[in-house]
């Protein structure tokens, strides 16, 4: 077990740091992206643009999942781990585009309730252990770099992404969730995250009335992002003055 929480001495921080600073990119890309265009778009047609809507957030979706693996890669020495998870992400990766790619599907769904519950029942753990181990990374060590700086901007952001993908669960599972009825697929994960940063950004949503489980868990993403902060915060404070150079 030593090995799944043990930071890889042979990787230079550097990469890490690029690894970050990269993933930040791209989750600030996946979320302005589908705040601003599924906001001007009717996911639920099948008209050109809303293919091209979808067919970005399905190459959204599979960049993403790579970098997580190879974030991943960059925090543990344990080959069986990284394997296993870079063997979900492609099952995850390969399944979206044969059932939800808007232009053909090579696969017919006859439950598409029961497939999307799949695809992010097995995504939804790979987040939160990237966030775990990233979290781990940053209170590590003597001093707090810039590169870890990007590491807390990356993990804030994940902890709304990944909140979003536990929404869309209970979305799924759950139609009527947050009291209107969301469609499922991208147009669901979509509200999901738009709920989930409102969430974490304090501010009011457009959906008052959600069942308690997701009242709840706002509750607790509220919570927890405004004490990932003050740790944050704490860090930076408590270090050494020679330690504070970024």
């Amino acid at each position: 077990m030593a090995a799944f929480f043990s930071t890889r001495p042979d990787r230079r921080s550097s990469e890490r740091d690029k690894d970050y600073r990269t993933v930040v990119i791209m989750q600030i890309v996946i979320v302005v992206a589908g705040l601003l265009l599924a906001g001007n778009t009717d996911l639920e047609k099948s008209g050109s643009a809303e293919k091209l809507v979808l067919t970005l957030f399905s190459a959204f979706g599979a960049i993403y999942a790579f970098l997580l693996w190879d974030l991943l890669k960059d925090f543990t020495r344990s080959r069986l781990l990284i394997r296993v998870v870079l063997a979900v992400l492609v099952v995850i990766t390969l399944l979206g585009l044969a059932g939800e790619f808007p232009y053909y599907k090579l696969i017919e769904i006859p439950n598409r309730r029961a497939y999307l519950l799949l695809i992010h029942g097995l995504l939804f753990p790979i987040e939160v252990l990237v966030i775990g181990y990233a979290i781990r990374d940053l209170f590590s060590g003597s001093c707090f770099t810039a590169g870890k700086l990007w590491g807390a901007a990356c993990v804030y952001l994940m902890i709304g992404i990944t909140f979003g993908s536990l929404y869309d669960l209970i979305n799924i599972a759950r139609p009527g969730a947050f009291g209107p009825v969301l469609a499922l697929g991208i147009p669901g994960y979509a509200e999901s995250i738009y709920y989930s940063f409102n969430v974490l950004g304090g501010l009011d949503t457009a959906y008052p009335e959600p069942i308690k489980l997701v009242r709840n868990l706002g509750v607790i993403e509220a919570v927890w992002g405004n004490l990932y902060t003050i740790l944050i915060i704490g860090r930076l404070l408590s270090l050494p003055a020679s330690d504070k150079s970024l």
